[in-house]
């Protein structure tokens, strides 16, 4: 039976890899990048958010690699969350961001304590 930071570990790898591919085939992640101002990163970003799910993966076998996978996804989501500040997105729009970002910490965390 999976435990706690398998299931968070699950959800996030899971929730990038399918918005990292979104960002190369939807067209609506392209407007979403040029409103942020930032359609020059749409590219990169879905490319580390696909590399950050690949690592959570392979940190299945490898706690490092969970780790550092799992905090490098944190602080993509922390300068998102500053970016919707920026841009000025209402509460609601920053949330996810916001969630995403305490739930990779969560499995830093998670990990060197075998949770």
């Amino acid at each position: 039976m999976p435990n706690l930071r398998e299931i968070a570990q699950l959800i996030s790898l899971t929730s990038f890899a399918w918005y990292g591919t979104s960002c190369f085939l939807s067209k609506r992640m392209a407007l979403e990048f040029q409103r942020y101002e930032m359609d020059r990163y749409r590219k990169l970003t879905g490319a580390l958010q696909i590399a950050g799910s690949i690592g959570l993966t392979l940190g299945f076998f490898s706690t490092p690699l969970l780790q550092l996978s799992a905090a490098s996804l944190a602080a993509m989501m922390l300068v998102a969350v500053f970016v919707r500040i920026k841009i000025r997105d209402p509460l609601y729009a920053k949330v996810p961001a916001f969630l995403f970002f305490v739930l990779n910490l969560f499995i830093v965390f998670a990990a060197e304590k075998k949770i």
